[in-house]
């Protein structure tokens, strides 16, 4: 009897020794990515700007709950004069939303519309830049914003209501 227990107690530390190194494998990759985090957050944390990840607001709620309806096969939300919009791929929104993601954007009536945190699209050039406001303030010339990439280290500079083609109300992956 003695015997026997002494077998299974050895082929239970057999069974984990032949584990251990897919164990240290995943501690590993856990570890590495981690550090990545670590390294990616006091970057972000230490770039040169003085707006930081910690300081993104949210967008308004501009879909009130009672215009979504969700069904077992369709999700349909009430927006009156809504767009769908796709995005470059510069990385300047991400982790928000990259190429791959869809919008759904409407045209912004007034700068009343537009709020800190909001996403908008502008026209700079041939290019239409979709950043978030993350400054609302007026000067000589009336109001303006000041809009940033999520992942930018600086922001893009004043911009006027009359540039902002589309404000995004939706992301969808």
């Amino acid at each position: 009897m003695k015997n026997r227990t002494h077998k299974t107690a050895k082929s239970k530390t057999s069974l984990f020794a032949n584990r251990l190194p897919i164990f240290a494998a995943f501690a590993a990759i856990l570890l590495s990515v981690l550090s990545l985090a670590y390294i990616v957050l006091n970057f972000t944390s230490s770039a040169t700007t003085s707006h930081s990840i910690s300081d993104i607001q949210a967008p308004q709620d501009t879909i009130k709950e009672s215009n979504i309806e969700v069904y077992s096969d369709k999700i349909v939300i009430k927006v009156s004069n809504a767009s769908l919009s796709a995005y470059a791929p510069t990385g300047s929104m991400t982790p928000l939303f990259n190429e791959g993601a869809n919008g759904v954007r409407i045209v912004p009536l007034s700068e009343d519309e537009i709020a800190i945190g909001d996403i908008v699209s502008y026209q700079k050039g041939e290019n239409l830049i979709v950043h978030r406001v993350i400054e609302k303030g007026t000067d000589e010339q009336g109001v303006y914003f000041i809009v940033k990439g999520d992942n930018n280290s600086e922001a893009d500079g004043k911009i006027r209501f009359e540039e902002i083609k589309y404000k995004t109300i939706a992301i969808l992956y």
